[in-house]
């Protein structure tokens, strides 16, 4: 593995911890001053996960490229959108596990083929 890759699973890392915080599966605490100080963090982890999957290079074919960098919008597309619906839904009061488990399987996902990429390619 490669010392590049580490910043990015320790920042997936990280976006697991905090959204797994925020659905607060074990009901530690009351959603109050302390779950929206928990939702801007995964805003925040989202934000430098997606820092990552921008600086990410591609080959040298231009079809590739062309494949390449759409993928990557329609990832960070994807991905925006369930943060915006995580936003929406953590400010009214009634957040769906399954926005966050979509964006957890999203960021998994893409470290983990990242990570495959590197070592079988």
């Amino acid at each position: 593995m490669k010392d590049k890759q580490y910043p990015e699973i320790v920042s997936a890392i990280v976006l697991t911890v905090v959204a797994v915080l925020l659905v607060n599966p074990f009901h530690l605490w009351m959603p109050n001053m302390a779950h929206m100080a928990i939702l801007a963090a995964v805003v925040v982890a989202f934000g430098v996960f997606a820092v990552f999957v921008l600086r990410e290079r591609v080959g040298d074919e231009r079809e590739d490229v062309h494949r390449m960098f759409a993928g990557r919008v329609a990832y960070l597309s994807g991905a925006l959108v369930l943060i915006v619906a995580i936003v929406v839904e953590s400010i009214a009061g009634s957040l769906d596990p399954w926005l966050v488990v979509a964006l957890l399987a999203m960021v998994i996902g893409k470290v983990g083929a990242h990570i495959y990429s590197a070592r079988y390619r």
